[in-house]
């Protein structure tokens, strides 16, 4: 079943990601988009019955940008005739405490910019969830790193754990919906991950994933008997994104818990 963003999508005959044209998605949407400078947040939306104007801040980065319209296009959808005005930390964070309104408009962004019917047969091409993927499917659909990892560990093309790490700890992750919830990641970096060295400065970014114990990363007794593969990458200056790839099926039984269809 389609989402909302992907029938505006289809109704538009879309059908290659290069075709997915925000700036004109959005004129079609009675909601034409101007770059300019913004104080104190980095997009805003006014609109009244069925036109509205989406201002987006011109200092952010292209593909910031793009998830910004995308993200007020969600707010034009669902929050309709409403003045929103959207700060940094908001849009298209997965840390806690962010209004409901904004995860509603990052989901719509999400959708629109990497939709099933066209990211997940593109995902599938790869065997292995690593951030090569991940940069290869971003250049593809013109999208972050990090938006595009979220939209890979949530999808099932593969059983993966998405986490983001900083200096205090672990920030959030997200995981595929065949991942049971008992394997809950550990608040800090484990010694014998590969993260901690990243965080720590004592090591470069791993080129492809690497076998590292499951008790490096989930506090559980069972998972010394496991191995799951890593890869890690820093993003910004103070943030490690890990994709965890669980290729051992016993993990995936999820006796004691059922499917994980959320964080």
């Amino acid at each position: 079943m389609l989402t909302a963003a992907e029938n505006v999508l289809k109704e538009l005959g879309i059908s290659e990601p290069q075709e997915i044209d925000l700036e004109a998605i959005a004129w079609h949407l009675g909601a034409p988009i101007k770059i300019c400078r913004l104080d104190g947040c980095e997009a805003q939306i006014t609109g009244y019955r069925g036109r509205a104007i989406i201002r987006v801040d011109c200092s952010k980065s292209h593909r910031r940008r793009r998830f910004s319209i995308a993200h007020e296009l969600g707010h034009w959808h669902h929050h309709r005739n409403r003045m929103l005005v959207c700060r940094s930390d908001e849009i298209g964070s997965k840390r806690e405490g962010v209004p409901w309104t904004e995860r509603v408009a990052d989901g719509y962004a999400t959708d629109l910019m990497l939709p099933h019917y066209l990211f997940d047969p593109a995902a599938k091409q790869y065997n292995r969830m690593t951030f090569y993927t991940v940069r290869e499917l971003a250049d593809l659909f013109d999208t972050s790193l990090t938006a595009t990892a979220i939209r890979l560990a949530e999808s099932r093309v593969n059983p993966v754990v998405l986490v983001c790490h900083g200096p205090g700890g672990r920030k959030w992750f997200t995981r595929s919906p065949d991942v049971p919830t008992r394997w809950f990641p550990r608040d800090e970096l484990d010694p014998d991950s590969f993260a901690f060295d990243l965080m720590c400065g004592n090591g470069s970014e791993q080129s492809h994933a690497r076998l590292v114990g499951a008790d490096a990363w989930f506090d559980r007794l069972e998972a010394e008997r496991y191995e799951l593969r890593e890869h890690s990458v820093r993003v910004g200056h103070d943030e490690i994104l890990t994709l965890l790839q669980i290729d051992d099926e016993d993990m995936l039984d999820d006796w004691d818990s059922g499917r994980s269809w959320g964080r």
